[in-house]
């Protein structure tokens, strides 16, 4: 049992090594030049945020491993769901696409603080911000 393990373990290391860390250029700088800079910006950092296309995705990020067709919202707006995977199931993210544009992106960004739960409580709840509003970057890892 041992002796199987000893050569298992190695070829399951060399694996999640190449896997988890491919950083190919998915894109070439004529391809991105007439978007706008902070999405090229975003691309050339392997980066996506809130109202990229899903072309500009594919240049960040490359294909998704995964393609879920969801029903259209209550306005009749197409809907996607796109998931990647860099270690199998383990860290993944999930981008939801509305018309062709991420509208939302799972596990969400942690680039502002939270407050702490008891003062979260006592504030009154905020509007929903568009995608417009929600131009933070999100890295893949």
């Amino acid at each position: 049992m041992r002796k199987g393990l000893f050569y298992v373990l190695p070829l399951v290391l060399v694996f999640l090594t190449l896997t988890a860390c491919s950083t190919a250029v998915r894109y070439s700088q004529e391809e991105i030049k007439d978007y706008p800079q902070p999405i090229q910006d975003a691309i050339m950092k392997g980066n996506v945020m809130v109202g990229m296309t899903t072309q500009q995705v594919r240049y960040a990020w490359g294909p998704p491993n995964v393609v879920n067709v969801l029903a259209p919202t209550q306005e009749g707006r197409s809907r996607e769901e796109w998931i990647y995977s860099t270690i199998g199931v383990f860290m993944q993210r999930r981008l939801i696409f509305v018309d062709g544009k991420v509208w939302d992106i799972f596990p969400e960004p942690k680039a502002q603080p939270q407050a702490e739960p008891e003062q979260q409580s006592l504030q009154p709840q905020q509007q929903q911000e568009t995608p417009q509003q929600q131009q933070q970057p999100v890295e893949q890892k």
